[in-house]
């Protein structure tokens, strides 16, 4: 396994970021432990959460499965990079309340103190804004947080699908308060989805944040759809974002040069996907979310493919980045 530094901070990742969102919902407690001990054993140091996964009536549940891993010990909690997010309404389902959601001081409070008690930690190393709160000043944030680093219930700060001026905003209010401010930004960045290169990545450059793209296959848009589809196999191409993209007669085509571009080359689509955002300026790593053992396997290995040049502008002729705005969208 590779690492590198997350963003500006002295905090060193591995490359892969291993996504639980499934852990619950669509993988049971034992599969999701032997899927972590698969990640551990590789290198994978740094783990991605949420307080809301589990989704539903079950919300929480994915950090409890997390939290029932580490208590098995032999230096699992030790050996992680523990990351988590705040923002959704995690009140009762049938409780129509106010403050168990957003970024409210209060919030921020409650939902620590929530999430360190189903996680079985005593702190979190990089606590996530899931979203931006529009509502709630960055004077107030930051002061919750500042308390929460004092505390020694967190380490660090990141955001989750902020526009790139959100960024600057939120750097520029802990920088006047003397504070660190964010150290990364996940955001929806594959070779389908590259609006993140006209202003969250330069604007995470800036910052000194690390960039952790979420959905890097798009949904099983680019782990071989459309080969999958013919197989009879492939049922993530039937929903979501890969279904509506196959929908369209122009992003069907796009996708089938994609895979005979990766059939050229011998490579299969969802290596290259991942191996692609590897080279990405300012990307720490790709977060990989696997339902079973075998995804997780299929992603370790993009760690170790190395895309030639020829390969890369291949890539860009079939699926064109946006470039950097404002030259993008203006003149």
């Amino acid at each position: 396994m590779e690492y590198t530094q997350l963003g500006r901070s002295g905090l060193k990742v591995s490359r892969l970021v291993l996504g639980t969102m499934n852990f619950g919902p669509q993988t049971d407690e034992a599969d999701s432990h032997a899927i972590m001990d698969s990640a551990l054993a590789a290198g994978i140091n740094y783990f991605d959460t949420a307080n809301v996964y589990g989704w539903g009536a079950n919300k929480g549940r994915t950090e409890e499965i997390i939290g029932s891993w580490f208590a098995q010990g032999g230096g699992r909690r030790d050996k992680v990079v523990l990351a988590t997010k705040v923002y959704a309404n995690m009140a009762a389902e049938d409780a129509d309340w106010p403050n168990y959601d957003r970024l409210s001081a209060l919030n921020i409070r409650r939902a620590v103190e929530a999430s360190l008690k189903r996680l079985g930690t005593d702190h979190i190393d990089v606590y996530q804004f899931h979203h931006v709160d529009r509502a709630t000043p960055w004077e107030e944030i930051w002061q919750a947080i500042d308390v929460l680093v004092q505390q020694g219930k967190i380490l660090y700060a990141g955001s989750s699908n902020f526009a790139g001026w959100h960024i600057a905003q939120a750097n520029e209010a802990a920088a006047r308060r003397g504070a660190l401010g964010l150290v990364s930004e996940q955001c929806l960045y594959n070779l389908a989805q590259r609006d993140a290169e006209m202003e969250v990545i330069p604007s995470a450059q800036h910052y000194g944040l690390g960039v952790i793209p979420w959905s890097p296959l798009h949904g099983g848009l680019l782990g071989g759809a459309l080969r999958k589809q013919r197989e009879g196999g492939g049922a993530r191409s039937t929903s979501g974002r890969s279904a509506d993209a196959l929908k369209s007669p122009q992003q069907r085509d796009q996708i089938q040069a994609y895979e005979d571009l990766c059939d050229k080359h011998g490579v299969d689509p969802g290596d290259v996907g991942l191996a692609w955002l590897l080279t990405r300026p300012g990307v720490t790593g790709p977060i990989v979310g696997p339902r079973v053992q075998a995804q997780l396997d299929s992603a370790l290995r993009a760690v170790e493919l190395k895309l030639s040049q020829e390969f890369l502008d291949s890539l860009d002729e079939v699926f064109p980045g946006p470039g950097p705005s404002p030259e993008s969208f203006a003149w």
